[in-house]
């Protein structure tokens, strides 16, 4: 078995939805499991593509504009090749700061979009993932010694990356710097783990889903540090198990904190509407999905000394309280499956109202044995060979994806037929709807953020870059 090291890595992106946007820069340095760097560290910048216009909020944020992954990036074909050879390697746990909820997503859709399997490269050859987010969180809740904690501008305890580099005097110049951001996490999780090496190891340890689902089973009720949770609790909460996610790897629990008496006579209709609340409306649905993958941040009761349980405000009468009451309810765990059932049925048919295009529709099903081998093929050809290429697939999703796979990697090969079908793809997505179209929408966020007041010299030129590159691979209505 394969030694395992740990990658840390980040990304920066054209914009926040992973079905939409492109990664503009994937960076990252490798670890051994003491967090000692081997190796250089990985900076890439991926080349976009002309079907695509960026959310020129996000490239504010990045400072990373289309020209210039243009002229010093590569094409994403070429960037996973170099991916596989050099980066997702035997034994490699990949590693971020949400990476879990936010870049692994993004790194899912790349793969599929470009003939690879879109899981193999965080679990196969003992590879894996893990995510520092939740275990700050929970560092902070539980074991704060050691480190300093910040607050955002409203007072409220923040764990954004760069306050927590700038309050524990870490390097962290150029934030929101996919290399930057790297080099100043691992710089933290070297800190969190001096300072609470018991806790780290713990957390990663149990990272993986095997550890999880045996710990969750043989728990009657356990920590669980979660973004979804208030801030003034530190993210933090009491949960109980309720019962498996009738479709995914997962379970329902409930935050002990909240009384069920509301809830548990509601019948599965009633249920579903609390559900839909936002998390800070006291009427919600207490109930949140916990998924085995995604590394959760999880942990016993006993590790709840009094100076955590005074920062929780944890009252272990209402705990025991509120525990006893879900017990004794033998109908509400039975209508949390229907509730499941309708919120599924009603988020598929969202899904396939919003997927228009191939590119978006990974989660339509696995591929078949044959197909992935197809796929190889289409991967293993070059630039000289693709334009005879011909694959058979099972799966007409890859037949849609390969002209445009051609088109977004190779598309100085393409014949004049080719390209004439590659436009109308792009007059389709960029300029289909009018007002609501794609190009519309992008010229008229520009246009808001250039009337901005005191708007900076550098973001002044990153908006006129984005007009002049929307300008220019747009394509002619016939």
């Amino acid at each position: 078995m394969a030694k395992q090291t740990i990658f840390f890595y980040d990304l920066e992106t054209s914009g926040f939805k992973p079905r939409e946007a492109r990664i503009l820069q994937f960076a990252g340095q490798r670890t051994d499991l003491n967090l000692k760097p081997i190796g250089s560290p990985t900076n890439k910048l991926i080349r976009i593509s002309q079907d695509i216009l960026p959310d020129p909020d996000a490239i504010l944020v990045t400072g990373i504009t289309p020209q210039q992954t243009i002229a010093e990036g590569v094409s994403e074909a070429e960037f996973l090749k170099y991916f596989h050879q050099e980066v997702a390697t035997p034994g490699t746990i990949f590693a971020g700061y949400n990476s879990i909820r936010f870049d692994d997503e993004f790194m899912r859709f790349l793969h599929y979009r470009n003939f690879y399997d879109a899981y193999e490269w965080q679990y196969t050859e003992n590879k894996g993932k893990w995510d520092l987010l939740d275990v700050v969180r929970m560092a902070r809740a539980l074991r704060p010694d050691g480190l300093s904690w910040p607050f955002d501008g409203d007072g409220r305890p923040s764990n954004r990356l760069e306050l927590l580099t700038s309050v524990n005097k870490i390097s962290h110049r150029n934030a929101h710097d996919a290399l930057a951001d790297v080099q100043a996490l691992i710089a933290l999780a070297q800190k969190l783990k001096l300072a609470q090496p018991k806790l780290f190891e713990y957390l990663f340890r149990m990272r993986k889903k095997a550890s999880i689902e045996t710990f969750v089973n043989n728990s009657d009720l356990f920590l669980y540090t979660s973004g979804k949770y208030p801030s003034e609790f530190e993210k933090t909460t009491i949960v109980a198990p309720l019962i498996t996610h009738p479709t995914r790897h997962a379970i329902l629990v409930y935050d002990l904190r909240t009384d069920p008496t509301p809830f548990i006579s509601l019948d599965y209709s009633q249920l579903v509407e609390r559900w839909k609340l936002k998390y800070d409306d006291p009427n919600r649905l207490p109930v949140k999905t916990m998924q085995f993958n995604r590394c959760p941040a999880i942990a016993p009761i006993g590790v709840l000394d009094d100076n955590a349980q005074k920062r929780l405000k944890i009252n272990p009468e209402i705990i025991q309280k509120n525990l006893q009451l879900i017990k004794n309810s033998p109908t509400f765990a039975k209508n949390l499956v229907k509730t499941i059932e309708v919120l599924d049925q009603a988020q598929q048919a969202q899904f396939i109202s919003n997927e228009i295009y191939v590119d978006a529709k990974l989660y339509d099903g696995f591929f078949s044995n044959s197909d992935k081998y197809a796929m190889s093929a289409v991967r293993a050809t070059d630039a000289k060979d693709i334009a005879n290429l011909t694959p058979s697939f099972d799966d007409n999703r890859l037949d849609a994806l390969l002209p445009l796979y051609k088109a977004r990697n190779f598309f100085s090969i393409l014949n004049n037929e080719e390209r004439k079908i590659w436009d109308k793809y792009r007059v389709r997505k960029l300029l289909s709807g009018g007002e609501n179209s794609v190009a519309a929408r992008f010229f008229t966020r520009l246009e808001e953020l250039g009337n901005l007041p005191d708007l900076s010299t550098q973001n002044r030129y990153i908006l006129e870059e984005l007009q002049l590159y929307a300008q220019s691979i747009l394509p002619y209505l016939e």
